[in-house]
């Protein structure tokens, strides 16, 4: 079941890999709440390099990026350090099933992603070559076909857009999450 715009999103505190815990909502700003893959995903590595380029630009918008991924807290830490923003380990997908985020043999199958695959494989690639980054597992966690997820939540609890991926590097861009930020009521206009 798919969450739409105007949903409400009970209140809790997730857990990053490092740092304390993330209120969602938050209710001072909006929170963006992605769903990525796994721990090293190659594909998830290419998007999360546009949300740190511009991530001062999101966080001045009002907007605090929290990732979640289908991977242990123990694994991530491999391969989020640094991140300038939460990162949230759910190797159960408790959440990933709360949110409806799927998985499908689609998320690489799917012609549209085949450049994006290449591209992301040959970056990745290089990057652990050179030491800067780490192999992901050959069986992670959840496996391989998982489906990216957007949601952006209001300080109050409500759902203002949500994204479900139709393949693996399908999710919003930051001009994307940018204009839906503007379009969003003020936090302070909330209450």
């Amino acid at each position: 079941m798919h969450l739409a715009p105007g949903s409400d999103v009970p209140a809790r505190e997730l857990t990053p890999v490092d740092g304390p815990p993330v209120p969602v909502p938050d209710p001072g700003r909006l929170v963006h709440l992605q769903f990525r893959r796994f721990a090293g995903c190659p594909i998830c590595n290419l998007h999360l390099r546009s949300i740190v380029v511009r991530h001062d630009e999101i966080e001045a918008a009002g907007v605090r990026e929290v990732v979640v991924f289908h991977s242990t807290a123990e694994e991530l830490r491999e391969h989020v350090g640094g991140l300038p923003f939460a990162v949230v380990g759910d190797p159960r997908k408790r959440l990933y099933a709360e949110f409806g985020v799927e998985s499908a043999r689609r998320a690489l199958l799917d012609p549209r992603v085949w450049w994006t695959v290449a591209r992301a494989a040959a970056i990745g690639t290089w990057k652990i070559v050179r030491g800067r980054e780490r192999a992901p597992r050959l069986w992670p966690d959840g496996g391989r076909f998982g489906l990216p997820a957007d949601f952006l939540i209001g300080g109050d609890g409500r759902l203002v857009a949500a994204k479900y991926g139709e393949h693996a590097y399908d999710q919003w861009t930051v001009d994307e999450l940018l204009s839906l930020a503007a379009q969003a009521p003020n936090p302070s206009e909330r209450h």
